[in-house]
């Protein structure tokens, strides 16, 4: 489980990332990683998330995965880098200023009722029709917000009504370990 990685471990996925994005922009390769801690072997989902002067750049994840956390972190991180449709994909440029997060992931859990997501411990994934929205735990604690804005949010960036959560949507919370540079 991700509450296991060492900081040592910890360090060696946010270098993993940065050459990783560093390479991937500027060769358009992805470098072969050997060698590594066996605590990112784990099958554990994450997002990367990269911030450029404080600003979001880029977050892609994944809740699930079937191959090593090292390797995930590699695909995230091209991904958040290139791939994100909020932004341009990073250009050499790009690559003097920017910081990076990895959220390592626990499995989502149905929430039966609101009164179990925890602000600041819980992310939240809102699922209705074909609309999916997700804001890692720290978001809401970086913009002070209460469950309900929390909630509100979620939906919003689901493209769905606001309240939409009070409807019938599915609601799911994970936890997630949060480092960076």
């Amino acid at each position: 489980m991700a509450e296991l990685l060492t900081k040592k471990e910890q360090a060696e996925l946010v270098r993993i990332a940065r050459s990783t994005i560093i390479e991937y922009v500027t060769t358009g390769t992805i470098p072969v990683i050997e060698g590594v801690s066996k605590g990112l072997t784990a099958e554990n989902g994450c997002f990367v998330t990269i911030k450029q002067k404080g600003h979001l750049r880029g977050c892609i994840g994944n809740f699930v995965s079937d191959k090593p956390l090292y390797r995930l972190v590699q695909e995230m991180a091209v991904s958040a880098a290139a791939r994100d449709p909020r932004f341009y994909p990073m250009k050499p440029p790009d690559l003097e200023d920017f910081e990076l997060d990895i959220s390592v992931l626990s499995p989502l859990q149905r929430a039966v009722s609101i009164d179990e997501i925890k602000v600041g411990i819980h992310g939240i994934y809102i699922i209705k029709g074909s609309y999916r929205g997700v804001l890692l735990p720290q978001v809401a604690t970086e913009y002070g917000w209460d469950r309900e804005n929390f909630l509100k949010h979620t939906c919003i960036k689901a493209g769905l009504p606001e309240n939409a959560w009070q409807g019938e949507c599915e609601i799911y919370i994970f936890s997630a370990l949060v480092f960076g540079e």
